[in-house]
């Protein structure tokens, strides 16, 4: 009894994910080690294992780093180099986190690690302020609207823990996103490497008031991060039990991509445009009066209509864009450059169609942010604003109102690998 009460709260919590982002050397991997290590969440054969590794590497300090370096080309390089995805809780919440890779030629790892993330946390080399990889980092979290943006300024202890640069480094990423669409900026000085303001308050910064890491990660308000007005329900899968027992049951299962249907709720169903009234909401062997993003659940309508996965519930009253010119942002992926005129295979939502890129508008340079209307050539790792033309209307919202509708990617017909991240304008 009491293993499932433990087992039912750990399920009940709340989880906040959340990327690292910073230059190489910056300290990223060392972050989380400290991180995990100081909140208890790693084994002690994990850590006896890291010790073995830095004792035979022949450095001063246990590198926490080693913790996050999954791949053997990682730790012989010392950097990372693809997304590493870790897991670990507190009393008070769940975590993932996604380190991603520092280097310009991983961009694309950056947006796959952030394009989920409810925080990003940027780190910024306290000896070298900020540099045109914190400018990249803050423009993709604008780019991606990460909800909350952390600057941790790392490796205080290499300048004497002054609070002048700290403040200096501050002013200056002020200066800069501000032409940015970044909404909640925090700032934390922090030493990864000795602990402080990771996990435990810093000794030697008396001057800093503010919370730690950890502490701000477990109190970030992530509520009002999915969008609670516009109710979404991209059909996934229809469920018709061919069984005596639920002989005439016919649901159609998926996840509320945003706000929340109740039963009685009038609705359209897209692309028919019929409405009808939710008749019951099943989530397994539960009846449910209401389903709320991100919760996954089974609709069940009034009318028989023809309902299959691509479909889209939305409110009888509340419009949704549709259309098959459509323009977005788009992060390239692929190791091809994008063809213009070329076809591709998109992805949105549960809805599987084709598209032609009709046109490249501009290419963003992410270092200084300007805007190149003359080149058009797009290879991996570029951002660019693009228009493309749909097979057949496609039903969204921009990417600013709902991250989820307002969200594609792009399909090689031919290999079948994605290519390139879309966001609508």
């Amino acid at each position: 009894m009491e293993e499932k009460t433990i087992e039912r709260s750990y399920l009940d919590m709340e989880l906040l994910r959340f990327t690292t982002a910073g230059s190489v050397d910056d300290g990223k991997s060392t972050l989380i080690g400290r991180l995990l290590y100081d909140s208890k969440a790693i084994f002690q054969d994990q850590l006896e294992a890291i010790e073995r590794a830095s004792i035979k590497k022949g450095e001063e300090y246990v590198n926490l780093a080693l913790l996050t370096d999954g791949l053997r080309a990682e730790r012989e390089q010392g950097i990372t180099i693809d997304v590493a995805y870790r897991y670990f809780h507190t009393p008070k919440r769940k975590f993932i986190i996604a380190d991603t890779p520092g280097h310009v030629q991983y961009t694309r790892n950056m947006v796959t690690g952030a394009s989920t993330a409810n925080a990003a946390v940027i780190l910024v080399d306290a000896r070298h302020g900020v540099i045109e990889q914190t400018i990249r980092h803050a423009y993709i979290a604008s780019l991606l609207r990460i909800p909350h943006v952390i600057v941790c300024v790392n490796k205080m202890d290499l300048v004497e823990f002054k609070q002048e640069v700290f403040d200096e480094i501050q002013q200056k990423f002020h200066e800069f996103s501000s032409h940015l669409d970044l909404h909640d900026v925090r700032f934390i000085p922090i030493s990864a490497l000795l602990g402080d303001n990771v996990v435990e308050r810093s000794k030697n910064m008396d001057w800093y008031q503010g919370p730690t890491l950890l502490y701000l990660l477990e109190n970030l308000y992530i509520s009002n991060d999915y969008n609670q007005l516009d109710a979404r329900f991209p059909v996934q899968y229809v469920i018709r039990p061919q069984s005596t027992e639920y002989h005439d049951y016919r649901g159609y299962a998926g996840r509320m991509a945003s706000g929340t249907f109740r039963v009685g709720d009038r609705v359209k169903v897209l692309p028919s445009g019929f409405t009808t009234t939710i008749k019951g909401i099943d989530f397994w062997t539960d009846h449910l009066d209401s389903i709320t993003a991100p919760q996954s659940g089974t609709i069940l309508l009034e009318d028989d209509l023809d309902v299959s996965r691509g479909c889209m519930i939305i409110p009888e009253e509340n419009g949704i864009k549709q259309g098959q010119d459509v323009e977005l942002m788009i992060c390239w992926l692929g190791d091809k450059p994008m063809v213009p005129g070329g076809k591709y295979a998109l992805k949105h939502t549960t809805n599987d169609l084709r598209c032609m890129i009709k046109e490249v508008k501009y290419k963003v340079n992410i270092n200084t942010l300007e805007k190149d209307y003359t080149d058009k050539a797009i290879g991996m790792n570029d951002i660019a604003c693009i228009s493309i033309r749909t097979t057949k209307p496609l039903f969204y919202d921009s990417y600013r109102v709902n991250r989820v509708t307002g969200s594609l990617i792009l399909i090689d017909e031919a290999t079948n690998v994605t290519v390139g991240a879309g966001m609508i304008i």
